[in-house]
């Protein structure tokens, strides 16, 4: 019995030793993204320019699909996709930071003449908030939760924001206070609806919004300096 307790107790330290260590890694990640994503931003810009928003991206997705598979897979999928709970006030917030851009898509849609503009961004806008709200709100905000919450709130949040600035390397318009407060609210947000609702249904609709009417790729060719 003395053996059998013993080997039980080894098991359940290993275990939360592995859990331990699968939190620090979560947790230290975005550093390490932001990194990555600058050095593709530098290199990537020398040869395509404005466009290299696009190999930052998909090397984006490959990072959350690599650590979201390693790390839970579609059990942890469908746990972020459960029923939301609590006050749907919640969700209604994170749908208002959605459709804040809609001026931007009014005033700026006919940007959207070519294909080679439009095929992305649609991609993009459909493709991204998932990939997105799994990673900044889903895994960051799962390995943080023992955190005190509003430490766990900004650590995502912040880190968010700041790694969209690494688009400014190569785009003028993604340079300055604007774009880092406008994703430092977002971030913010969405992170207190999913620790509210415990489920990202709504955030990912709300991140839909933002990158459909926000124009996601002329704003990083800077083509609305160029439309006025």
């Amino acid at each position: 019995m003395h053996h059998k307790y013993n080997f039980i107790m080894a098991l359940l330290l290993s275990a939360s030793g592995s859990s331990v260590k699968h939190k620090n890694t979560i947790i230290l990640s975005p550093f390490l993204l932001i990194l990555i994503n600058y050095i593709v931003a530098v290199y990537f810009g020398k040869s395509i320019g404005k466009w290299a928003f696009i190999p930052i991206i998909l090397i984006e997705w490959c990072f959350f699909s690599f650590l979201i598979y390693k790390h839970g897979g579609m059990g942890l999928v469908r746990s972020w996709l459960g029923k939301s709970r609590g006050s749907f006030g919640w969700n209604i917030l994170a749908l208002i930071i959605g459709i804040i851009p809609i001026p931007v898509f009014v005033f700026h849609v006919n940007l959207l003449a070519t294909c080679t503009i439009w095929l992305p961004w649609i991609l993009i806008a459909v493709i991204n908030p998932w990939m997105e709200e799994f990673y900044w709100r889903g895994l960051l905000s799962d390995a943080t939760g023992h955190w005190k919450g509003w430490l766990s709130v900004l650590f995502s949040g912040t880190l968010f924001a700041a790694n969209h600035l690494i688009f400014g390397v190569n785009s003028l318009l993604f340079r300055g206070p604007a774009v880092l407060i406008s994703t430092l609210v977002m971030g913010l947000v969405w992170a207190v609806v999913y620790k509210k609702t415990h489920s990202l249904r709504w955030v990912i609709l709300a991140h839909f919004l933002v990158d459909f009417f926000n124009l996601s790729v002329p704003s990083f060719l800077d083509l609305y300096k160029a439309g006025r």
